[in-house]
């Protein structure tokens, strides 16, 4: 365990299980206290609490959020602050999947995969945005997809979602650069999840690779946009996806 991150707080949206739990792990091994934002606090998140803590001797607390509800995230936020003091790193990990066709999709199915993905990172970023400008500091890391940049059939409201949030990527790191705040987004490919059971098949052969990631793959480079060893690095697409998306 290192102590890159002591002292500071990161926040981890779709933090319960998945990518978002290995981010939460990684970077509480690296010193950080951990805001896990779910849904609901269960005995998922309850165990994962237990586990950080008890391997890491940080600060490890959930917090009950839907993203796509502006209000709770600005609720949650204002909460994280009370009980850990600061929030430093910001991880917009949360997502959905509502597969279909275009012809076929059904528009809340569209809505949403949008209002999830993409309204879920926008409503964390302007909830987090004065006290990362107030402290002049903090690292903004958001969960893009090989799919916003590639497109993939039957994908269209998630891809357009994981397309947005590379723009939104962009713009927050403008906006905040100024004030010492970066703002990186992470593109993975396909990563084993329970998201993704069953699709391996699928995909592995167009992976030069030729295995799935781990969402402690992803977790590695969460680590490293959260660490100051990142600071001259802002609106950045990091590919993490076994060559798939290879130009």
């Amino acid at each position: 365990m290192s102590e890159i991150l002591k002292g500071k707080t990161a926040v981890v949206t779709g933090g319960a299980r998945g990518i978002g739990a290995a981010i939460c792990k990684h970077l509480a091994s690296m010193g950080a206290d951990i805001a896990i934002c779910a849904r609901k606090a269960d005995e998922r998140t309850e165990a994962l609490e237990k586990e950080i803590t008890e391997a890491y001797g940080v600060t490890a607390k959930t917090y009950a959020c839907d993203v796509a509800d502006a209000e709770q995230c600005k609720a949650a936020v204002k909460q994280i602050l009370a009980d850990l003091g600061n929030i430093t790193v910001l991880v917009n990990n949360a997502g959905i999947t509502r597969d279909a066709l275009i012809l076929s999709m059904k528009e809340e199915d569209f809505d949403a995969v949008i209002d999830t993905n993409l309204k879920g990172c926008y409503h964390m970023i302007q909830a987090c945005y004065r006290p990362f400008m107030k402290q002049k500091y903090g690292k903004i890391i958001n969960l893009s997809s090989v799919s916003g940049l590639l497109g993939t059939a039957g994908q269209a409201n998630y891809a357009a979602s994981k397309a947005g949030v590379i723009a939104l990527t962009k713009v927050t790191a403008r906006e905040l650069a100024s004030r010492n705040v970066t703002c990186n987004a992470i593109a993975p490919g396909f990563i084993s999840t329970d998201m993704t059971k069953g699709l391996e098949e699928q995909y592995i052969s167009q992976i030069p690779m030729k295995r799935a990631g781990t969402p402690e793959d992803v977790a590695k480079v969460a680590g490293f946009l959260a660490s100051p060893d990142s600071d001259y690095l802002t609106g950045e697409v990091i590919r993490i996806d076994g060559g798939l998306a290879i130009g």
